[in-house]
């Protein structure tokens, strides 16, 4: 008996079945099928330019998150789909084993312009800091005999794979806390808490120039040069996060710059792709010690992703860039300054294109669903803080039409409040 000439009669109401219908990618049922990973708004986007963005019923939204500060020069920008589309008909991946000619320019630029002495590709930046906590532990082996420890600060937050949680802080990004060994998180801007903290295991102090999710906080520039001047005292690395302040955010390639320090590791991400998933690990001096293998990734600074991170670093090195974005930088410090005055806020912090508004009560959520209202975009990285991350291209005639819809969203979130102050119990 042959088995496969065996057939089992399919039951009627299978053989009747009719294909399923085509849904539409934003219909509801759509919206089910993507897993709850973060929160996302209802609006649907189809398209983008610049500070603009348009969803599918056609309403524009003004852009100041810009996906949390990775579109650095906007929304399609002209040189970065160039340069993408005439990548893409070359070569996109020629697989992690090999080189490309994208791959090898883009090493090069980033440690010419950034005095580094190598660089490795790799996708987000939670990946860089994974690579950066890696590196250091593996310089610890080398040369501070097996040390490993490695110290962060209170509310840091280094991206969310499990070596980068362990070295952020429970909150804002660490919900689920795994605490793998081998970290210690001080009060940030407190350089005594820092030293106390050192001893023979530690191999590294990780910080952010600014704390991004903790609400914009800046380290002071004495507290930092202290960092780095303890790290050279007592002979351990010092790495800096500026996956969020790097590739112009703060005025200058990398944030180090404008407080006068030098790290040993850097990473870099979001703005460095534009809008590409690309992140970069830079390292200096005998902080260059990884060995193959030790940072393999499939997509690791593929052809296509190298392009985009070109595209972008001529772009932020042309001569005036950083200085315009010192320039909206002021421009928008001071009409938030105006706004907080005029309706009884908090403190404005930041530094050039990277800025946050402390409110008075943990209204951040209301007052960003309210600015979404009036064609806004921006996030509350804290409960009683709102953020503003805008392409570093940002007009300053872009910049006054946020602050006006900012005002309109207070004044409804204002309406809001006595409404509800007046609505009988």
């Amino acid at each position: 008996m042959n088995l496969f000439n065996l057939r089992r009669s399919a039951p009627a109401a299978v053989a009747e079945r009719k294909p399923a219908p085509v849904l539409e990618a934003d219909a509801p049922l759509a919206r089910e099928r993507l897993m709850a990973g973060s929160e996302r708004a209802a609006q649907v986007f189809v398209r983008g330019q610049g500070s603009w963005l348009w969803d599918n019923a056609g309403h524009a939204y003004l852009d100041f998150t810009q996906g949390g500060a990775v579109n650095s020069l906007g929304h399609s920008p002209s040189a970065l789909a160039k340069a993408l589309g005439n990548q893409a008909q070359a070569l996109i991946n020629p697989g992690a084993g090999y080189l490309s000619r994208g791959l090898l320019a883009l090493v090069e630029r980033l440690c010419q312009s950034t005095g580094s002495d190598q660089a490795y590709l790799l996708n987000s930046g939670a990946e860089a800091c994974e690579g950066a906590i890696k590196l250091a532990r593996k310089w610890g082996q080398l040369h501070r005999n097996g040390a490993y420890h490695i110290i962060t600060a209170s509310q840091a937050c280094h991206g969310r794979s499990l070596g980068a949680l362990s070295a952020s802080d429970p909150l804002p990004c660490n919900r689920c806390e795994p605490g793998l060994p081998g970290f210690s998180k001080v009060p940030f801007n407190d350089l005594a808490a820092l030293h106390a903290e050192v001893d023979s295991r530690t191999v590294a102090i990780m910080l952010e120039p600014i704390q991004g999710e903790a609400g914009v906080i800046p380290a002071t520039r004495e507290y930092l040069q202290g960092v780095q001047k303890l790290c050279r005292e007592l002979g351990i690395l010092l790495i800096l996060d500026e996956v969020q302040t790097g590739i112009g955010r703060c005025g200058a390639l990398l944030a180090e710059e404008t407080y006068g320090v030098r790290a040993d590791i850097v990473t870099l991400g979001k703005g460095l792709g534009g809008g590409v998933p690309l992140a970069a690990l830079l390292a200096r001096g005998t902080a260059c010690c990884a060995e193959p293998g030790e940072l393999d990734g499939s997509h690791h600074g593929n052809a296509l992703m190298s392009a985009a991170g070109l595209a972008v670093l001529d772009t932020v090195l042309e001569p005036g860039f950083f200085e315009q974005v010192q320039d909206s930088g002021r421009h928008l410090r001071d009409g938030l300054s105006r706004l907080a005055g005029r309706y009884g806020q908090g403190q404005v912090r930041g530094q050039g294109l990277l800025w946050a508004l402390q409110l008075q009560e943990h209204l951040a959520r209301e007052l960003v669903e309210a600015a979404l209202q009036e064609g806004l975009l921006i996030n509350a990285p804290q409960a009683d803080v709102v953020r503003f991350s805008p392409a570093l291209t940002v007009s300053k005639g872009n910049i006054d039409e946020m602050l006006l819809r900012l005002a309109r969203a207070f004044a409804r979130l204002h309406a809001q409040q006595q409404a509800r102050r007046v609505m009988p119990a």
